[in-house]
């Protein structure tokens, strides 16, 4: 398995993270078969929530994947909190405590990394480093990031950290790829060169942040994939004659644009069936050529100036 650099960090994960949302769809012996089956194609990067399915899917994780000693430390378990019913919170009571809540459900003493889901604007950037140095300081959580997160938002909570942010996780795919078509239209009079993030892909770049991909498969916020669908004809066309081209599947090409980009990022899966999901991973064996990436990016309806 491909592997990228975390952040500005020394380690190196898989190019490829399991994404444990639907988790709680699988009984206990469908998510021990597919947590082992991720592990034996050597994706050892589960991507958690505290929110999904309610912490059932990080309960199920645990009863699925046997973390003994041994097996923990060849593992790489990443949480997000911030997200309550109604509000986000970056309180450093609610952060600690949601750190508490998820090594108790995933069954683990540390977690490798946390990250805050949603920007919370009453963030006291000060209070969150607090937060941070505790967890950092009692080995509850090794390493810290963000999601969905403004270059400027970064930048202000950064000023307060004592740790590195290594992560942003964003939505990204071929059909939402809204921080990588606004670096096109620089000094250009239409609507396209509107920069709605902040160039927050140049920003991660700069400051080496790794991107992870979430929903690298949808289009809108969760209308549905755009393989196969009937409403992207000429993006399927494109990208069925190229996976024929390497003898791959559609899903593989798709997750191959987007490990196709300098930027090194991290694609997060959502798949709970490992047939797929050994697709995704095929997409780290393969790099797509300048021509393909752009044809590609041009069928979806992307426009060059």
């Amino acid at each position: 398995m491909k592997q990228v650099r975390l952040g500005g960090s020394a380690l190196r994960v898989p190019a490829v993270a399991v994404g444990c949302m639907r988790l709680d769809q699988l009984s206990v012996a469908e998510a021990e078969k597919f947590v082992h089956g991720a592990m034996d194609m050597g994706l050892t990067f589960f991507d958690h929530a505290d929110i999904y399915g309610g912490g059932e899917c990080e309960r199920i994780f645990a009863r699925a994947a046997h973390l003994n000693d041994d097996r923990r430390e060849k593992v790489f378990l990443q949480s997000k909190c911030g997200i309550r019913k109604g509000l986000f919170d970056f309180s450093k009571s609610h952060i600690l405590s949601s750190v508490d809540g998820i090594l108790q459900r995933l069954g683990t003493e540390y977690l490798d990394m946390l990250l805050l889901h949603r920007p919370d604007t009453l963030m006291e950037p000060d209070e969150v480093a607090e937060a941070f140095d505790i967890l950092h300081n009692s080995g509850k959580v090794r390493r810290f990031g963000v999601s969905n997160q403004s270059p400027l938002q970064m930048a202000l909570l950064q000023k307060s950290m004592s740790q590195k942010i290594l992560v942003n996780q964003l939505q990204l795919s071929i059909t939402n790829c809204g921080m990588i078509r606004s670096g096109f239209n620089v000094n250009m009079e239409n609507a396209a060169s509107v920069d709605h993030d902040g160039e927050v892909l140049s920003y991660c770049r700069l400051n080496d942040v790794t991107i992870q991909a979430w929903s690298p498969f949808q289009y809108g916020m969760f209308e549905g994939v755009f393989l196969g669908n009937a409403r992207f004809p000429a993006l399927n066309k494109t990208i069925d004659d190229i996976a024929v081209r390497y003898g791959v599947s559609n899903t593989t090409i798709a997750a191959a644009w987007i490990l196709r980009h300098p930027a090194n990022m991290q694609v997060v899966s959502g798949t709970m069936s490992l047939p797929r999901l050994q697709q995704i991973a095929q997409a780290a064996t393969l790099t797509l050529s300048r021509e393909e990436w752009y044809e590609i990016f041009r069928a979806a309806g992307n426009e060059l100036p």
